[in-house]
């Protein structure tokens, strides 16, 4: 019976350790192979504490914000991998020499085609470290509107008010204009123009526009609304009810649309004409030549 096992155990070696890939010197046996796989998941899973232990024991008690305390923990993260991954290496007394010239072809045709996430790496440090948007700021970029809720080294999560979650690559965010409500100081001045009919009276259109201003909890009562005599259109004279807000911030579709709709029945209840494009055709009358009769 010790024959036997002796002999399976001897067989099991010679699987285990049978070269399945030769570099040189160097030979990838099974056995190798499981080490380095289990050193791999190791590091993974001692990475995870590691990130969480940053955030939760360190970082959570500095000043950073939690945007940069979450890029600052995926960094080190990062880096613990990749030590580990050498490390796994050299549990298997891996050469690396060996392969310097395959990683250094890998390298390039690695560089080649991930130019594009490198750069939006790069990008999302840069915003992590001049900070134009945070967590919670309402932005505009590239056609997409909504509030900041994750920003990683990679990309960036807007979601709009649809409740729509839009991935923005950090490249565009850095290399494009962005218009961001919460910047700063969230309050701003909206601009909206207003047009009536001509033969208004002016005085009576400006004390209606600025009583909607006054009427709305949501706009500011210093600085004061003001009315704009912007211009004498084709069919209207054009004015701007020119106000102060911070709900641009949070809700600004939803703030136009009050804003709006409180104007147009506020004109109505005060008989001051919205006018729309009118046009006035003349018809010249046409004469036709009599026939002579034969």
């Amino acid at each position: 019976m010790r024959d036997t096992l002796s002999q399976w155990w001897a067989e099991l070696q010679k699987v285990v350790n049978y070269p399945l890939i030769e570099l040189g010197d160097n030979n990838l046996t099974l056995n190798s192979l499981i080490k380095f796989l289990a050193v791999v998941a190791l590091v993974f899973v001692a990475e995870r504490f590691l990130r969480s232990f940053l955030r939760r024991r360190v970082l959570a008690r500095t000043h950073l914000s939690s945007d940069l305390q979450y890029a600052v923990s995926r960094f080190v993260g990062y880096c613990f991998i990749a030590i580990g991954f050498f490390f796994a290496l050299k549990v298997i007394r891996f050469d690396l020499s060996a392969l310097a010239v395959v990683f250094g072809a890998l390298g390039i045709g690695v560089g080649f085609g991930l130019q594009n996430v490198i750069g939006n790496i790069v990008s999302g440090l840069v915003l992590l470290a001049e900070r134009p948007i945070a967590l919670g700021d309402r932005i505009e970029v590239a056609g997409v509107a909504g509030q900041v809720t994750k920003i990683s080294l990679r990309s960036t999560t807007v979601v709009t008010n649809d409740n729509i979650s839009i991935i923005v690559p950090n490249s565009d965010l850095v290399t494009q204009p962005i218009t961001n409500w919460s910047h700063g100081d969230p309050k701003v001045r909206l601009r909206l123009p207003v047009g009536v009919a001509y033969g208004t009276d002016i005085e009576k259109l400006r004390a209606v526009l600025l009583a909607v201003a006054a009427e709305q909890t949501s706009v500011l009562a210093d600085p004061a609304p003001t009315v704009f005599f912007d211009s004498f259109g084709e069919s209207s004279l054009n004015f701007e009810l020119a106000l102060w807000t911070q709900a641009m911030a949070v809700a600004p579709r939803r703030f136009r649309s009050d804003i709006n709709f409180a104007i147009e029945r506020k004109l109505r209840e005060h008989g001051i004409e919205i006018p729309f494009p009118q046009r006035v055709v003349h018809l010249r009358p046409t004469f036709s030549t009599p026939t002579s009769r034969q």
